[in-house]
Order: structure tokens, then C-alpha cells, then sequence
């Protein structure tokens, strides 16, 4: 794990927001600001690379200094890029570097907590098992998640401000795509920055023959 931002806390509880991040929006910033009122730290992590997607369009680097623009004046937020895709590769990475004694929290809304629930890990390989290694706080999205009975302990909601429910990265992409308003749904010091990213290089692709 490759830090571009670390904060001089020593956790206790450590809250992780894994993501592509494409670009980081509000929304994302609510839910780490949120998270803050349940661990002691937030840390930001962008896999170098998905199991399931890759990265396009704008590069892993170019998204990472994004999120590290929106988070460098906060104490209590850090910016690292993982080796692994997978949250218990990440969970792994972290114990290395915040000690074994960390209670690790991964930061999610309800719909990714049903796509992490209900992964297929492969042959053998219990979802179960990795709550030992870590939790889930999940804030409500179009619903509230009801973990199953038995990962109750290991899997609790986080409470929110404001209805963040249809703001995503993707809504952002469809907006520039569409010529609609979209700079209120980042957060302010990256709006030039997203700007030259997305904006420009979506008129560029339209203007290519």
C-alpha cells in the first residue's frame, strides 16, 4: 500500500472508503465525514487494479490526486493506493501498516453492501470469514440494509445528513456527457481539475472524427 496522504493519527478504529472514484463526489465526502462520528479515522484507497472493471478514461493516478485535492486539509483523512482489488486484500494491506490491534470498517452505501454480501469469492471462500478480518458501516441509498441475522455485529449502519441517494460519479459522467450542470455534485477545489478531465476530454472524444 502506497500512501499519498497519511494522517498522524494512530486508529483505533479505522474507517476505509474503497473506491474508483470516478471522479469523487459529495456524496463521497458526506459519507467519510459521517463515518468520522463511529472510527477515528477515514482512509481513502483506490485498488491499482479491479477484479471486475478497469480503469478508463481518466487514469488511476489522475482520480487518486483528485481524491487527495479534496482531503489534504483534514486531519483525520489519509489517500493510499492498494495492491489488491478485493476488501479482504485491502483489510491485509492495512494491518501492515496500522498494526493488528485496529478495528478496520469498511465504508460503503446499502446497494454495494448487497453486491459485497453477495459476491462470488470462488470455490471454497465464505464472505463469513472476512468479517473477522473486518466490519461494514453501510449508510442508507434508495433503502436501508438488513444484513442477514448472523453479521449483525460485523456489519451496522452508519447515519447520515442530507439525501445523498441519487448522487453518484456515474450521474456526474451522464451530466458532462449530456452538456447538463454538474460542478455542484464534486466537491469545490476540484472542479477545475474535473473540468480539464472529464470535460474537455469528453468534447475532444466528440470532436474526433
Amino acid at each position: 500500500m502506497d500512501f499519498l496522504l497519511r494522517s498522524a493519527t494512530a486508529p483505533r478504529r479505522l474507517g476505509i472508503l474503497s473506491g474508483s472514484f470516478h471522479p469523487i463526489t459529495r456524496a463521497h465526502v458526506a459519507l467519510a465525514e459521517a463515518a468520522l462520528a463511529e472510527v477515528d479515522e477515514v482512509l481513502l484507497v483506490m485498488p491499482r487494479a479491479f477484479p471486475h472493471k478497469a480503469y478508463e478514461g481518466v487514469s488511476l493516478e489522475e482520480r487518486i490526486e483528485l481524491v487527495r485535492r479534496v482531503v489534504e486539509d483534514r486531519a483525520q483523512f489519509s489517500v493510499a493506493v492498494s495492491g489488491g482489488g478485493l476488501l479482504i486484500d485491502i483489510a491485509r494491506e492495512c494491518r501492515l501498516h496500522y498494526g493488528q490491534d485496529c478495528d478496520l470498517w469498511f465504508l460503503c452505501g446499502r446497494d454495494a453492501a448487497e453486491r459485497i454480501v453477495d459476491w462470488d469469492y470462488g470455490v471454497g471462500a465464505k464472505f463469513a470469514e472476512q468479517l473477522n478480518e473486518f466490519g461494514l458501516l453501510v449508510a442508507e441509498r434508495r433503502g436501508r440494509y438488513e444484513p442477514p441475522e448472523r453479521h449483525r455485529e460485523r456489519i451496522r449502519p452508519l447515519e447520515m445528513q442530507g439525501d445523498w441517494n441519487e448522487l453518484s460519479a456515474t450521474e456526474i459522467r451522464d451530466r458532462i456527457r449530456d452538456g447538463r450542470e454538474w460542478a455542484h455534485l464534486v466537491p469545490a477545489p476540484i472542479v477545475e481539475q474535473v473540468e480539464r478531465l472529464y470535460v474537455t476530454r469528453e468534447n475532444r472524444f466528440r470532436e474526433t472524427p
